[in-house]
């Protein structure tokens, strides 16, 4: 039998020692009472960017959706099993959330595999290769820019993927409705690893501006 990993034990007991305790009552509450973020975050599953962290959330306060490259598939109700919509569904219908924010972030593999799929172990059959598919035209027309740089290609694709889901989002009708009303707020988000600095998009023009 294999042993649970040692360092996951390690930060259990961290957790229980100095995170737990001072927050027990709000865990109780939490556990009592229910979920009630207002925001939520659909975020890379990339272990560098978790937006618990970023965000310096705490427990309750976002609500968070996690897959490769921070991608959101248009809305297709066909009888599949669709993890990412299932759970946009649950925060919008059930707990009500009044922002979505769309977290991408530097040097995304998801993102490199799409700009380059002859390099990269995917085949038409595999689960990422198809998933990576959503971002095909955007990532054809970028990686066929003349003077851009390999990693101006990169970020550019991490970011256009970012406006790409916040277009998908809005084909949901359950999305549309509540933002035509005014009762729900999308956003754009990407996060550089290397500097810790939190890029924000303005709506109207889909340019990103370092946040202060």
């Amino acid at each position: 039998m294999t042993n649970f990993p040692g360092s996951l034990l390690d930060g259990y007991r961290s957790f229980r020692d100095r995170r737990y305790g001072p927050e027990r009552d709000r865990y109780r509450s939490l556990a009592e009472h229910g979920q009630t973020p207002e925001v939520m975050v659909i975020a890379c599953c990339d272990s560098r960017s978790a937006p618990e962290t970023i965000f310096d959330a705490a427990p309750g306060e976002i609500f968070v959706v996690r897959n490769v490259a921070n991608l959101v598939p248009p809305c297709e109700p066909d009888g599949a099993c669709r993890s990412t919509s299932a759970a946009l569904e649950f925060a919008v219908q059930s707990l009500k959330v009044r922002h979505i924010v769309v977290l991408g972030h530097g040097r995304c593999g998801g993102i490199r595999a799409a700009l380059h799929p002859e390099a990269e172990p995917l085949s038409p059959g595999d689960f990422i290769g198809k998933w990576m598919k959503l971002l095909g035209p955007a990532a054809s027309e970028i990686a066929a820019g003349g003077r851009l740089t390999e990693a101006e290609r990169q970020t550019a694709l991490e970011r256009a993927s970012i406006r790409h889901s916040l277009a998908n989002l809005r084909s949901f009708p359950c999305v549309s409705i509540l933002e035509d009303r005014g009762r729900l707020h999308l956003h754009g988000a990407w996060f550089d690893i290397a500097d810790g600095e939190l890029w924000t998009m303005n709506p109207a023009t889909g340019d990103f501006a370092r946040a202060k």
